[in-house]
């Protein structure tokens, strides 16, 4: 092992083969004496290796005999593998020789030395091993003289691979974190509530790829910065001139030349606001329109017309029906069980309701559960006495979409089977006035309603008597025809998340001109788009994930534009799109404030509230104007409200804020007089108030899109379910009596709350920086309103599986009632459908916490 190597990179070094000899490189000048780092294993003088320990005494004679052995190694190389270089493995064999030998690594050196006389094209390496200066190259000094010479340049060939592929490595290591450290700039910013901001600089390269420069990153926006730059931004006469688009213009019916004429006038204001992408998004929806007149008849020794309404119900069966009037307050269960109760019979009658509590899909419903054949509805109170002529429009659609593709999305129903959906009424609705109700009120010759029904109107009558012959005739002729219909879409995406966003919407077709049901929503939603696209371009903002602003068509028949949206991107949305936030009706009044929000959202909502003023007293904020119970307050959402399908059937949480007076609601919403004026008449700071909503919807849109970890409360969840455990205990014994227990649904609701504390921690444990773990613990938070969709149940069946917001007896409401109704009547209760109610919450909550919980390992299987 005394004998010295020099291997020579590039073109001066080739590898031995048979029949040939790799050419010999010139021995490399000496280094400098005393050089520091390079210490010499030998005197120059001494030809001989040091005297060795005697512990290796015994290795000598193997040591001395391993060059000999060297000259035979390439001999022994011609069976290698194809593809194996013979020079490898004589290489390898002579280091296993070397390892066997005994001989100390104190004698081995490893130095890389440039060649000095001018040619820098290579680089030499020497590999010594007992190395003498003056010695000749290549030749054993220790070793017989008569010794040929062993073959080198093989073993060369793989140090030099060897060595090439750890400078490569090194130089790979060195220039990664070189380069993560210029692009990568870690900011952390405060506001109160610990969060932090990162903005992602950039480096810019000169173009011979040798010189760089670092260029100052954009301006760091903290989140107060950005909340103030909203608030100094946004223009009550921005807002004043989109809301005056609609005035002088009768209707905006879905489909017709108004509406497409809006969604061209926003699509181009989305493309002068300098969105990333604009687009539209075509629906072929069957919608119904007004064929010849209908009418309302009072059948007493003649007939007498009560009115005959330019407004229609929107997806009532057409037809005439003839029956006598039952009134039934609000129609809901417990007002037709009192009906019930005083043992009056509603199987042919024609039920009348006044609007209000619930949606008049719902009231609808009910009635024909109880035998009815048609159903009048007439406004609610107003202290406006002008309303009390005018007939509200409305629709009959026990569900949101196009009820003739259930399910599915609207493209062309040609090549769909004859379906409908099961929410169709089935039996004919009318909607009149409040001055014909009263008329027919003072026809009726039966029992006074009840005391909590008479606050609405004078001579309110529950039904006429027994001897009475006076029936009540509904002609009803709506014609069903087939629209196109446009949903406009902009979007600001987001830099680091890009497919993770928020969408905010607002409704755009209106039976009438619609300033309070679709114009307000529509001009908050343009500033809003103005407003921030301006923050994004010119004020340095980068959000981290996108905002979609959306314009919906045919709102007006049950959310048809917003559903067919869903129903066209159900696979992915509930997965992309974190929240929906609505805003339409944002201004109905100025007193009360209306809330409608998944839980999830409740504590940004929250936080949000206490930063902005209130329009009615600037020294205030809404947080104070609502006060600490406002979730006691919270309104559940309906039917008619856009965001329901995206709840209810998308599982995306949603939110939905407004001004109104209780008690005093606006009587023009939707009827032909939902004009600027009678909306300015009910409120006279009308564009403060779309101010104030307009801030409250962007901050929580920009909030979701600015923070590392997004805004989601998942232990509101938590209190939810603890709440509705709260409202079985009193059950508990009535159930056990039927040879069932509530504790699996009660271990499910503890699973859950593990579940939620886990997730916690892992958000506070977790590195912020790091975007994998961020967007995967973002993505768990995310899902959470999606894990609540009962994965038990067909979606075109049974669309709103939410077990919380949800319709149908899947949900906790439902599993409640028929729980309490054991204390009244169990006979009336159907034991099985019972047990497959607590089946499905059971296993449905027990899901969304193994989902929560992340890796399937991870979750807690014990019953």
């Amino acid at each position: 092992m005394g004998n010295r190597a020099r291997l020579r990179l590039g073109r001066a070094h080739t590898c031995s083969r048979p029949g040939g000899a790799g050419r010999a490189a010139p021995p490399a000048p000496p280094p400098p004496e005393g050089r520091p780092g390079l210490p010499r294993t030998r005197a120059a003088a001494n030809p001989l290796p040091p005297a060795r320990p005697a512990e290796n005494a015994g290795s000598r004679e193997s040591t001395a005999a391993c060059p000999a052995r060297t000259a035979a190694l390439l001999q022994g190389t011609a069976g290698a593998p194809a593809g194996v270089p013979r020079c490898g493995i004589a290489a390898l064999r002579l280091a296993r020789c070397a390892q066997f030998s005994g001989e100390p690594t104190s004698y081995t050196r490893f130095s890389i030395a440039r060649q000095t006389d001018g040619d820098n094209s290579h680089v030499e390496m020497n590999l010594a091993a007992d190395e003498e200066e003056g010695g000749e190259i290549g030749r054993p000094e220790h070793l017989h003289a008569g010794m040929p010479p062993p073959r080198r340049n093989g073993k060369n060939l793989c140090f030099v691979i060897i060595a090439a592929l750890l400078l490569l490595l090194i130089g790979f290591l060195i220039g990664y974190l070189s380069y993560r450290g210029r692009t990568q700039r870690v900011n952390r910013c405060l506001d109160g509530s610990g969060n932090c901001e990162m903005t992602p600089t950039a480096s810019y390269f000169s173009d011979d790829g040798m010189e760089e420069e670092e260029v100052p990153g954009p301006r760091i926006l903290y989140w107060p910065d950005l909340r103030n730059m909203l608030s100094s931004k946004l223009s009550t006469a921005r807002l004043e001139a989109n809301l005056r688009q609609r005035e002088g213009k009768n209707s905006f019916e879905a489909g017709k030349v108004e509406d497409e004429s809006t969604a061209s006038y926003i699509h181009d204001q989305f493309t002068s606001f300098r969105l990333d992408d604009v687009w539209n998004d075509e629906h072929y929806v069957r919608l119904q329109d007004k064929g010849s007149k209908n009418q309302v008849v009072i059948v007493e020794d003649g007939e007498e017309v009560l009115e005959s309404p330019d407004a229609y119900v929107a997806y009532s069966k057409s037809g005439t029906v003839t029956g006598k009037p039952i009134y039934a307050n609000y129609g809901r269960k417990e007002d037709f069980q009192k009906i019930r109760n005083m043992r009056v019979s509603m199987d042919g009658a024609i039920i009348i309701f006044r609007a209000g509590k619930i949606t008049l899909a719902e009231k609808v419903a009910n009635a024909r559960k109880e035998g009815a054949v048609g159903a009048l509805m007439y406004p609610g109170p107003s202290n406006d006495r002008r309303a009390d002529s005018y007939v509200p429009f409305g629709h009959a659609h026990l569900g949101t979409g196009d009820p003739y593709t259930p399910g599915f999305p609207s493209f062309n129903h040609t090549q769909f089977p004859p379906v409908e959906s099961s929410g169709l009424p089935q039996i004919p609705v009318q909607t009149i006035s409040r001055e014909a109700a009263a008329r027919l009120f003072g026809k009726m010759d039966g029992d006074k309603c009840l005391q909590e029904w008479t606050a609405d109107i004078l001579g309110c009558k529950v039904t006429v008597s027994s001897s009475s012959k006076m029936t009540v005739k509904l002609t009803v002729n709506n014609v069903m025809v087939d629209r196109k219909i446009l949903n406009i879409f902009g979007v600001i995406k987001g830099f680091e998340e890009p497919d993770r966003y928020v969408v905010l919407g607002a409704q755009r077709d209106s039976w009438g001109p619609g300033a309070a049901k679709a114009g307000v929503g529509t001009a908050i939603l343009l500033e809003l788009a103005r407003v921030i696209s301006d923050v994004v371009k010119n004020d340095d903002y980068k959000p981290r994930r996108s905002i979609i602003f959306a314009s919906w068509s045919a709102g007006e028949y049950g959310a048809v534009g917003a559903t067919e949206w869903l129903e066209g991107y159900s696979t992915t949305l509930h997965a992309k799109a974190f929240t929906y936030i609505n805003l339409d009706t944002a201004v109905l009044g100025s007193k009360d404030i209306k809330i409608s929000a998944s839980p999830l959202l409740y504590s940004l909502l929250e936080t949000v509230m206490r930063r902005v003023k209130d329009p009615a007293n600037a020294l205030d904020n809404l947080g104070n104007r609502v006060g600490l119970d406002w979730i006691k307050k919270v309104v559940p959402l309906d039917l008619d409200n856009t965001a329901y399908p995206f709840l209810a059937y998308s599982g995306i949480p949603v939110v939905s804020f407004g001004f109104y007076d209780e008690g005093d609601e606006y009587a023009f919403l939707g009827t032909t007089e939902d004009t600027l004026a009678n909306l300015k008449r009910k409120t006279d700071n009308l564009y403060s108030l779309m101010l104030t909503a307009a801030e409250v919807a962007g901050q929580i849109a920009l909030r979701l899109t600015h923070d590392h970890e997004l805004f989601l409360d998942i232990d509101r969840y938590s209190d939810e379910l603890l709440s509705f455990q709260e409202k079985l205990w009193h059950v508990n014994a009535n159930v056990k009596e039927l040879g069932l227990t509530l504790n699996w649904l009660y271990f499910a609701r503890g699973d859950f709350q593990r579940a939620a504390d886990a997730l916690r921690r892992d958000i506070e444990n977790s590195d912020r920086e790091n975007r994998i773990v961020r967007r995967a613990l973002n993505d768990r938070m995310m899902k959470v309103e999606y894990d609540f969709l009962s994965p038990y149940l067909s979606p075109k069946d049974t669309p709103f599986r939410h077990i919380f917001f949800g319709r149908g007896k899947h949900t906790l409401k439902s599993l409640l009632e028929n729980l309490e109704q054991l204390a009244v009547n169990k006979t009336s209760v159907d034991l099985n459908e019972l047990k497959e109610q607590l089946a499905l919450a059971t296993w449905t909550i027990k899901g969304a916490a193994n989902a929560l919980v992340g890796d399937i390992w991870n979750t807690d299987n014990e019953i």
